[in-house]
């Protein structure tokens, strides 16, 4: 027993590493691949727990396995792309494939990656200079991103708030932070009941460089992440 329990750590430790890889290595799924990619992580997983649950009739157990891995792997990209498609649509807009380029031109920008789908909102639409208070309009935009979440009830949220460079790193923390947080609060007030974490940045993650009136405008931000499950939340800010 030993001995199997060591296999399937290792085996489901290699499974992970490779999928950090790919989303280190790599820029944005396309958004075709979506699904994609949740039926490949599902059916390596799934095989993994197939080949290891007993010694005998192994291949058996590892095409069962690989069936119920690819099924579960599929639901979740098929919900993130559905999920994604809903928040742009309900934010009249499209889900993009490059957040920094779509900044330039729009205030809210939905992407979606292999393990959340996430929302921008430029902070000029969401706070007056130096404030942490949500302005009328960012209310008007999160409550209709709170008729989403209602279809979601299982959602992590994960609100994060970011600025530009100017000023010191630990006030622009304090003021990233407070931003979050009232968002985080706002969804709650507005009757989202779903897990929601909040916390701030401050600069350290530029989506470009703060080399101009226009890209600072771009950095001041604040995301909001949804994961299909608690173990697919990850310090944005690192």
């Amino acid at each position: 027993m030993r001995t199997v329990f060591r296999s399937f750590t290792l085996s489901v430790a290699a499974i992970m590493l490779l999928g950090g890889c790919a989303a280190k290595n790599g820029a944005a799924p396309n958004d075709a691949n979506k699904t994609k990619s949740g039926i490949l992580i599902g059916t390596l997983v799934g095989a993994a727990l197939g080949a290891l649950t007993s010694k005998h009739h192994k291949g058996k157990n590892a095409a069962i396995g690989a069936a119920v891995g690819a099924a579960a792997g599929g639901a979740i990209g098929y919900s993130l792309d559905k999920q994604a498609q809903e928040v742009a649509d309900s934010m009249q807009t499209e889900v993009s494939g490059n957040e920094a380029e779509a900044a330039k031109t729009s205030d809210i920008v939905v992407t979606k990656q292999d393990n959340y789908v996430k929302i921008t909102f430029k902070s000029r639409m969401m706070f007056a200079t130096d404030s942490a208070q949500p302005t009328a309009e960012a209310r008007e935009k999160i409550l209709k991103l709170v008729d989403v979440l209602k279809n979601y009830p299982d959602t992590i949220v994960q609100v994060v708030g970011h600025t530009d460079s100017r000023g010191s790193y630990d006030y622009n923390l304090k003021l990233s932070q407070k931003r979050a947080f009232n968002v985080a609060e706002m969804l709650k007030n507005l009757g989202v009941t779903n897990r929601i974490y909040a916390r701030g940045c401050s600069f350290s993650k530029p989506l470009v460089p703060n080399d101009s009136p226009e890209n600072m405008a771009i950095n001041r931000r604040v995301e909001i992440y949804l994961y299909p499950s608690e173990d697919r939340v990850v310090d944005v800010c690192i």
